[in-house]
């Protein structure tokens, strides 16, 4: 599944890295919800991000994507340091993420939700609409046409005409998979893609991920808390705790490392 074997750990300066951390911190008053943080997430890749409760995992998506600003660190992707680039920026070059709680638009069609995704449409340009109507047709075409077939790869066609707001908690999650196909990216950070996600649907969306990752080339990083998920889907998978690196592996390396299973179960382990 992984272009990168799991045994062949590299660093930020490898040719092979899309996407890097150096040092990425971000404090709230005292309290360091990531501290001196640190990964590379390589091409072709299903790298999963783990750790206990308040671990700073989805803070540090926050700092990666430029959702929060952090306090010192550095993020690089595709060789260009982004650190102080804006989300739409860094979304512009490649790089898009889900969130928890899917942000779908409730009173639009799940085709009109995808429709919306793609960034800088020019029938969003005013005067494009009435000095170039002819290229603005063309260009909705082509946003139509992908759409269709983003439905398709999503599984979602048989839903094309609901609105968003009808569908259960993991359609919404495979909608929220299926807008960053509308944008052109090559890796996509998933934030608990399978919360509140049932298990048949579940399965669907690991069937999709997958494809995704074998047959359109796209890098994901994920964090999760079904740890069936990550082993079906992440080599290799990076371990945080109190918003540090704790360790990085296979999920069968982590699964057994006693810094692991300490810092989930505590003295009990």
């Amino acid at each position: 599944m992984s272009l990168v074997s799991p045994h062949d750990r590299v660093g930020p300066d490898d040719p092979r890295v899309l996407l890097s951390a150096e040092g990425l911190t971000r404090r709230f008053g005292g309290v360091r919800a990531v501290d001196d943080m640190r990964f590379s997430l390589c091409e072709g890749s299903i790298t999963g991000l783990i750790g206990p409760n308040g671990a700073g995992k989805s803070t540090l998506f926050n700092l990666v994507t430029g959702v929060d600003r952090s306090s010192s660190g550095s993020v690089t992707l595709f060789g260009e340091d982004i650190t102080k680039l804006r989300p739409y920026q860094r979304a512009r070059k490649g790089m898009i993420r889900t969130f928890q709680l899917s942000r779908e638009f409730g009173r639009l069609t799940v085709l009109e939700n995808l429709m919306l995704a793609p960034q800088q449409q020019l029938g969003e340009r005013l005067p494009a609409i009435f000095f170039q109507p002819g290229a603005v047709r063309r260009s909705d075409d082509a946003v139509y046409e992908r759409a269709l077939e983003v439905l398709q790869i999503s599984r979602l066609e048989p839903l094309r005409d609901e609105y968003a707001a009808n569908l259960s908690g993991g359609q919404k999650k495979l909608l929220e998979l299926a807008r960053t196909l509308m944008i052109e990216c090559s890796i996509i950070l998933l934030d608990e893609p399978g919360a509140g996600v049932n298990p048949a649907l579940m399965q669907t969306l690991r069937d999709m991920i997958v494809e995704l990752n074998r047959d359109h080339g796209k890098t994901f990083m994920i964090v999760e808390h079904d740890m069936d998920l990550i082993a079906a889907l992440c080599d290799p998978v990076i371990v945080m705790t109190e918003g540090r690196h704790l360790m990085e592996g296979s999920f069968d390396e982590v699964r057994s490392d006693p810094r692991v299973i300490e810092a989930y179960l505590g003295g009990a382990a």
